[in-house]
C-alpha cells in the first residue's frame, strides 16, 4: 500500500487534545480534513506525523510547541488605552479582534484583561506554548 509523501493531497480524520486531555479540535461529524503534505497548510509537526502513513493507518502523536504554534512570547501581550478602540466596541475578556501592523500584516488579538482605563491584548496563538496530541486516521490519498 502506498505511503503518503510530500506533495500528496491527503484526507484525514483527527482529534486534537491538550496535555490535560481537553479536546480543542476534531473532524468528528465533519468531512475529513484535506491538505497537501508539505504545502504549509497545517502545523509542521502534523505534516510530519501524516507523512509515511498508508490509507487506513491510525496513530497518536504528541507535537511539541516548536513544531506546532510556537512558544508563548510575553512581548506579544500589550496593554493599550481603552479609548484606542472604536466607540462601537464594548471590550470583554475573551473577545477576539484584528489589527494591522505597519507592514500590512493582519494580527489576531484576544482581550485578556479590561479595566476602566485600559485593555490588555494578547497576540499569541491560543495554542502557543502547548504540546498538542493528535489521534490521526489517514482516510485517503487523493
Amino acid at each position: 500500500m502506498a505511503a503518503a509523501k510530500s506533495g500528496d493531497t491527503v484526507r484525514i480524520h483527527y482529534t486534537g487534545t491538550l496535555g490535560d486531555g481537553t479536546q480543542f479540535d476534531s473532524s468528528a461529524g465533519r468531512d475529513p480534513l484535506e491538505f497537501a503534505l508539505g504545502g504549509g497548510q497545517v502545523i509542521p509537526g502534523f505534516d510530519s506525523a501524516v507523512t509515511g502513513m498508508a490509507v487506513g493507518d491510525q496513530k497518536t502523536v504528541t507535537i511539541e510547541p516548536d513544531d506546532a504554534y510556537g512558544q508563548r512570547h510575553e512581548q506579544l501581550v500589550q496593554q493599550v488605552p481603552r479609548d484606542t478602540l472604536p466607540d462601537s466596541i464594548d471590550p470583554t475578556v475573551g473577545m477576539q479582534l484584528q489589527s494591522q501592523s505597519p507592514d500590512g500584516q493582519v494580527m489576531n488579538l484576544v482581550i485578556v484583561e479590561v479595566d476602566d482605563e485600559s485593555i490588555t491584548l494578547d497576540a499569541n496563538h491560543p495554542l502557543s506554548g502547548q504540546a498538542l496530541t493528535f489521534a490521526i486516521e489517514l482516510v485517503e490519498i487523493v
